[in-house]
Parts: C-alpha cells; structure tokens; sequence
C-alpha cells in the first residue's frame, strides 16, 4: 500500500462528522476497534458524548497469549472505571494470531510503519466492518490513530474502502490531533493503566528492543 499525495486534515473532517450529529440531535451507534487501554482512554472520552460506543476488542498482532490476556483485562477495568455519561460495552472478536502471521509472510523483516503495519491495519479495520455491518451499527472506526507510530492516511484510506465495501461509515479521525495522545498518557496514569512500548507482534517488540524501548 502507498500512501501518497496531500495529506487530508482528519481531525477537521471529524469535527464536521461531530457537529453535525449535534445539530442532529441524534446519538447514533459507533463500533469502536480498540488497541488497548491506553489508546482507547481519550477516545472513549472524547466520543462518549456524541455515540453510543461498543469497544471491539480484536488484536491477533498480539502474538503472545499473556500480553493479550494483560490487555484485555486491562480495557476491561479502563471501561468500567473511566466515568462516562452514555454506556459503553465491550465485545471480544477471536484470538486469532495465526492471522497475523498469515499477512506478515515474506514482510517479516520489513521496519516498522512499512507494509506489514498497513496489512495489520487492514486485518484489524477488516474485521471490525464486518462486526459493524452484521451488529448494525451507524459508524466504525479505530483507536490506532491515537498513536504518534501510526499512519492516519493509512488507516483512513483503509477505513474509507472498507466503508465501501461493507456498507457501514467509516468515522474519519486522527486522534492524536488536539493533544490527543498527551491526554492518553495522561489518562493512563490517573488509572495506572499498563502501557506497553509495542503494538504488539514479535516484530514490534523486537524493533522496541533494539531501539532501546522494552
């Protein structure tokens, strides 16, 4: 996947996206892939007033079986003690990182933020449409953009296809933008969440450990 070409403000289309479900009235269902706790902090925060917000749960990256149970648990407790004025629910899809390895065949030696991430984001994203097409729901999107290591235009091209694809909107966004990611770090230690220094497969745990971040 190549991402080129000028790049779109996507915080400027989701404040578009917002006010005009204000002006609505409406609180319309939004499928929200979630990373993990610490990324999903601020978004559940910020979002929470304008959708009504499932967390879906669904990371095969994450290759090892205890770094997955680790982060499961802790969105588990991050949406049970974050204070929110709607309900938020959680669903879980498979644990599946065979997936992941499927994709990753013949990239693995490729650095980080290249076209294994773009595959991942796809595999992730994809899997997510779905849930939202089947459950129904208004809007999908993902947490992934939180991070300052992720491609916003990738993710939203991604989710724009997949949009197409699956008959479900995709909720531009770049959730690092309006200090985003500092609030999520700062969210975390108000709720003394785990935060990894990994996204989550062998590849990017060990690029954290040759570049001195694990």
């Amino acid at each position: 996947m190549t991402v080129s070409g000028m790049k779109e403000n996507y915080q400027l289309v989701l404040d578009k996206t917002l006010k005009q479900i204000t002006d609505s009235g409406k609180r319309p269902s939004l499928l929200l892939h979630a990373c993990c706790a610490p990324c999903s902090s601020y978004v559940l925060e910020y979002l929470n007033e304008y959708f009504d917000i499932t967390v879906f749960f669904y990371n095969p990256n994450i290759t090892e079986q205890g770094e997955y149970e680790k982060r499961s648990h802790e969105i588990e407790r991050l949406i049970r003690e974050l204070p929110h004025k709607n309900d938020i629910k959680l669903i879980y899809g498979k644990y599946e990182p065979d997936k992941f390895f499927e994709i990753a065949q013949g990239l693995e030696d490729i650095p980080e933020g290249g076209e294994r991430c773009f595959k991942c984001y796809r595999l992730r994203l994809t899997e997510t449409a779905k849930a939202a097409r089947d459950g129904n729901f208004d809007f999908f999107t993902t947490t992934l953009s939180i991070s300052p290591h992720k491609n916003a235009q990738a993710l939203n091209t991604i989710g724009k296809e997949l949009a197409n694809e699956y008959g479900i909107s995709y909720l531009f966004s770049d959730f690092k933008k309006k200090n985003g990611y500092k609030r999520s770090c700062e969210l975390s230690a108000v709720y003394g969440l785990y935060r990894q220094n990994y996204c989550g497969c062998i590849y990017s745990k060990a690029f954290a450990e040759n570049n001195g971040r694990v």
